[in-house]
């Protein structure tokens, strides 16, 4: 079997299991270059459980050019994420990008080759994501345009790369034109991204931790458009104990994944599916929790409501028998 001609880069820490699943899965896909940046371990009592990790990854049986970044000290995952992605793109245009929780279809690293191929040079396209999350596949495109940079199994390229800032230091000239809100499709939306966009940027400003990924996001929203596959291709199966952010449980775990025809059908016209950001806002984010909350309000609300009506209503007879 031939290799795929793709860069691959594999982000890792504390989780041996998880780690073994994701690199048998790039095994089988048998990338021609791969690159593995590991964190250190935060504690004494990661020191075994980052060991195990690492040695999961380095049994390499395919003709495959490797490279390895193991940090000694921890790094954390948002400057591990950037600090990877720079050593990266040192020596490559594009690559594909797994962390030690996402589980991808085997079709999701030809499909990913295939797209960063065809639009190598088009600065409109900044990110492609291996998740979907559209309610329902619409037409026979093996893949839609969205305004989500989703980063559970991702890839993109270093002229899209080069235009991040963990600062976001345009945001503030952004968030004053009128193209600001007019990025959103909802109420939710925009109260739900304007609000993050700004306390990571203030955060960034105040040297606060900060997650690169939304930083990620602000990047890919202001300069151009994503690409989702139209089934989904990757699966997080991180969620628990030993994850940096996904503890608890969650209908994002574990999610079931699909496979796409081996002769993509590509779109003929670069537009993006609002729908389909409207579906993700409500199930990758919290638009349908907002959606619910604002419910749970206006049902609580009604015993009120109707009393001032009653209120009204009353003192609008007296008035009329004055």
């Amino acid at each position: 079997m031939s290799g795929l001609d793709v860069s691959v880069l594999l982000i890792v820490h504390r989780r041996p299991e998880e780690t073994r699943r994701v690199f048998d899965a790039i095994a089988r896909a048998r990338p021609r270059r791969l690159f593995v940046a590991a964190d250190g371990p935060a504690t004494p009592a990661d020191r075994d459980a980052c060991e195990l990790t690492r040695a999961a990854v380095q049994q390499i049986n395919w003709d495959c050019d490797v490279a390895y970044d193991f940090s000694d000290r921890n790094l954390g995952l948002d400057t591990r994420v950037v600090s990877a992605l720079n050593w990266v793109f040192a020596s490559t245009d594009s690559v594909v990008v797994l962390e030690d929780d996402c589980l991808p279809h085997e079709r999701f690293f030809t499909f990913c080759a295939s797209i960063l191929e065809r639009y190598r040079e088009d600065s409109r396209i900044m990110h492609v994501s291996g998740e979907c999350y559209r309610a329902t596949r619409e037409g026979d495109c093996s893949y839609l345009f969205s305004k989500y940079p989703l980063a559970w199994g991702w890839a993109t390229w270093s002229r899209a790369w080069s235009l991040f800032d963990p600062h976001m230091r345009t945001w503030p000239r952004f968030r004053a034109q009128p193209e600001a809100p007019a990025l959103f499709d909802s109420d939710d939306e925009r109260r739900y991204w304007m609000s993050t966009f700004e306390r990571v940027h203030q955060d960034a400003a105040a040297k606060k931790p900060t997650s690169w990924d939304y930083a990620w996001y602000y990047a890919c929203m202001t300069n151009g458009l994503s690409i989702h596959p139209a089934v989904n291709l990757v699966s997080n199966i991180g969620y628990g104990r030993l994850a940096s952010h996904t503890f608890g449980a969650s209908e994002l775990s574990n999610r079931g994944v699909q496979s796409l025809e081996e002769e993509l059908r590509h779109p003929e016209w670069v537009v993006r599916d609002r729908q389909a950001d409207l579906d993700t806002f409500d199930r990758r984010f919290p638009g349908a929790i907002l959606k619910q909350q604002r419910s749970l309000r206006h049902q609580a609300g009604r015993p009120g409501r109707w009393a001032a009506r009653m209120f009204r209503r009353g003192l609008g007879r007296t008035h009329a028998f004055m």
